[in-house]
């Protein structure tokens, strides 16, 4: 994590301090991650109904683990092979904010026209390995669901979080971000990552091997 960061939001709320690593991927295992093509990428995933269940709260820690081995700013659970409408983050800001949380059945809000500024940045996902491209998104986003044990959830994020939380949330409606861009960038993505993904399997590998995982 970048010794830029200031401040750190867990769950959305502020907290003294919080470690490296968060305590999740501590104890989570490993899992791999889905590619682009794989079925379970490429449909809308069922709501989470069974809130605080041990193979809840497991798959939350795996997915912890899963994204900080990858070095991810975020993973939903479908890029771990579980259709399930959640996803994790762990990443900072352009303000120096790091935000880390979890949410079951995510749902946008709809922004008003004068909250709607779209920022084209360049995107990128675990589930492609390799490539980025630039896509616009809102700079400003709200997402709205529950915790594990069921608790309603509001988180809101502006800038490279806003784009996370969509990007996620895209995730579990069956969408990658390949999907919004043209059929000829979509194309030359994917000849990217044919490139690409062996180096970046192998540095996933080394990482989870200096994690333990």
């Amino acid at each position: 994590m970048s010794t830029d960061v200031r401040e750190v939001r867990v769950q959305g709320e502020p907290v003294a301090s919080y470690p490296d690593l968060p305590p999740e991927a501590e104890r989570g295992a490993l899992r791999r991650i889905t590619l682009v093509g794989e079925e379970v990428l490429h449909r809308p995933c069922a709501d989470v109904t069974h809130f605080g269940s041990p193979e809840l709260a497991r798959l939350v820690d795996d997915m912890f683990a899963t994204n900080a081995v990858a070095e991810g700013a975020a993973i939903a659970a479908n890029q771990v092979d579980v259709a399930l409408r959640l996803f994790v983050w762990d990443m900072a800001d352009e303000w120096g904010v790091r935000h880390v949380g979890h949410i079951c059945n995510p749902v946008l809000d709809e922004l008003p026209a004068d909250r709607r500024r779209l920022v084209e940045e360049d995107e990128g996902c675990l589930s492609v390995p390799g490539p980025y491209r630039p896509l616009s998104r809102p700079d400003f986003a709200v997402v709205r669901g529950q915790d594990i044990h069921g608790k309603p959830l509001v988180i809101e994020g502006r800038g490279y979080f806003a784009r996370c939380l969509q990007h996620e949330t895209d995730h579990l409606y069956g969408r990658l971000y390949l999907d919004r861009l043209s059929a000829r960038e979509r194309r030359s993505a994917l000849r990217e990552m044919a490139g690409l993904q062996d180096d970046v399997l192998a540095r996933r590998a080394a990482r989870a091997a200096a994690l333990g995982k």
